[in-house]
């Protein structure tokens, strides 16, 4: 059955989709809206996301290649296929660390168009270069002329200091021309992972319509739970008899996995295409997206923002304003606006009266790998991976009801953590402390409350499995019996009272001076 469907792993050209006969899921009805509704737009998703063949889908839609979508919605939606003169700005496969990659990409791209229309090169400015073109290509053809562009950040991203200002000075005025030009272009198109701030290319494009967070286009790219059915079935149940499961559960699994992604507080939740279509073909859930998905551009702003990011795994609700959500990063300077957009968090809801956003990490794949590489910045240590942590171990542990073992696991990951002097070591021991707790349980895969609010309060940490539950309250330099009182005291235990489960009561005291776990005491009921 497999061998028959061919599944578009890597696979980012539209035409070699459709012509090579592997499955596609159906965006074109949204396509249609698209072109039909507007001129101008912008797109900010995360990588490998599905950018790349959406906008290969408009290359061969303003190429007037009907054939490429016969039996897709669309077929039914346009009339007329016209066929438009298409500028396609590619800056995917290139690695702008090197020096002059940037010239050389502009060079080559405009080259191209050029010598694909008959036009002589007069002058050596990208920007007039490109002015010149497009003129030419309106008067040669008669018709208006359309631009796309993927990954139009991607010199930005890998470049810094001097060298991407300069960048960034060439393409202001290089995508300038589409405001000046406006009535020579029927159709533009930018896509990236970030949106800069307005103050640099985007300043004289405020005609671009920002499609990044609008609802109607909220599933644009990525997959829905629809769709994932609709398109997928026999995959799904061969992907199920593989792992011994009812079909059911491996669509529950797949969707804890991979699902999550929201860029709309009202849109429909969408699975990351990458790693859905790798999982069904591997027949496995595996993590597939970070691996090949982190820029180098994250490193550098948890280098930057150590401090901000640190206080992530012990809070329960991620919650940012929604101007700084909406605007660059250079703008606000939040860790978490790039960290949004680049799909490491996402939307879980919006508080129009406080205008404020909740943000979640999307799906159990971005959690685990996105903490284990946070936890090197929150331990301020160089190696803290899944096997020195004990985290395999501390799972079982847990399942098992085994408090002491949890403990001592985590008593001899504290004591390597590195020791801060000053009159403010207390409260940086505590901070760390709360943290890398938080950071650990969190990578168990269990299911882990941090800084859970009640009506009297908030518990630390709670860690939940089909057959236990732990209460957590840490102290530092202060007696155990004030951990364990907090408990009783706000009633931490009321909202599990009555269920099946064990209940673990636990106080915990973490030394300044012996930096580590001093002492614990359980109390079960």
């Amino acid at each position: 059955m497999n061998a028959l469907r061919k599944l578009p792993i890597g696979v980012q050209s539209f035409e070699e989709l459709r012509t090579e006969g592997y499955l596609y899921v159906d965006k074109t009805d949204l396509i249609y809206k698209l072109v039909t509704e507007g001129k101008q737009y912008f797109l900010s998703r995360p990588r490998r996301f599905g950018k790349s063949l959406l906008t290969t889908t408009l290359q061969a839609y303003f190429g007037g290649k009907k054939d490429f979508f016969k039996g897709l919605a669309i077929e039914k939606l346009e009339t007329e296929w016209q066929e438009y003169p298409v500028l396609y700005l590619d800056f995917a496969g290139f690695n702008f660390n090197y020096p002059g990659m940037f010239d050389f990409a502009m060079d080559e791209h405009l080259q191209l168009w050029e010598e694909a229309f008959g036009i002589a090169k007069k002058s050596d400015l990208p920007a007039l270069r490109f002015r010149n073109l497009v003129r030419e290509i309106r008067e040669k053809t008669g018709k208006q002329v359309v631009l796309l562009v993927d990954e139009y950040d991607k010199p930005l991203l890998e470049t810094e200091g001097e060298e991407r200002e300069r960048i960034r000075s060439t393409l202001k005025g290089f995508y300038g021309n589409l405001k000046s030009m406006g009535h020579c272009f029927r159709f533009a198109w930018l896509t990236g992972i970030t949106k800069f701030a307005k103050v640099s290319i985007f300043s004289d494009l405020n005609q671009l319509k920002n499609l990044s967070m609008k609802r109607e286009y909220a599933t644009l790219c990525g997959i829905t739970q629809a769709e994932l059915e609709a398109t997928f079935g026999p995959e799904i149940d061969v992907m199920s008899d593989e792992k011994g499961l009812t079909r059911e559960a491996c669509l529950d699994k797949l969707r804890k996995m991979y699902d999550g992604y929201r860029f709309h507080p009202d849109g429909e939740r969408v699975y990351n295409p990458f790693s859905l279509i790798n999982a069904l073909d591997d027949k496995d859930f595996g993590t597939y997206w970070f691996d090949s998905a982190t820029p180098s551009s994250l490193i550098t702003a948890l280098q930057k923002n150590a401090e901000q990011l640190r206080e992530l795994p012990a809070q329960d609700e991620i919650i940012v304003s929604a101007a700084a959500l909406t605007s660059s990063y250079e703008d606000n300077n939040n860790p978490l606006t790039y960290l949004f957009q680049a799909g490491y968090i996402t939307i879980k809801s919006y508080d129009s009266e406080s205008l404020e956003y909740t943000l979640d990490y999307p799906n159990d794949e971005v959690r685990y790998a996105f903490l284990e590489t946070l936890i090197p910045y929150v331990t301020s240590s160089v190696c803290a991976d899944r096997d020195e942590l004990e985290i395999s171990p501390m799972f079982r542990d847990f399942k098992a009801g085994r408090t002491e073992s949890v403990m001592n696991r985590l008593q001899r990951h504290l004591a390597k953590l590195p020791y801060h002097e000053g009159p403010d070591a207390a409260i940086k021991a505590e901070s760390v402390f709360r943290n890398v707790v938080a950071s650990i349980f969190l990578l168990t895969g269990q299911l882990v409350h941090t800084e859970k609010h009640t009506s009297q309060g908030r518990i630390d940490s709670v860690v939940e499995t089909p057959e236990h539950v732990y209460l957590f309250e840490f102290k530092v330099d202060k007696p155990v019996e004030e951990a364990l009182d907090q408990i009783e005291r706000n009633g931490y235990a009321k909202p599990y009272a009555g269920a099946a489960r064990t209940l673990h009561k636990i106080g915990a005291v973490f030394s300044t001076k012996t930096r580590t776990l001093s002492d614990w005491r359980e109390v079960l009921s």
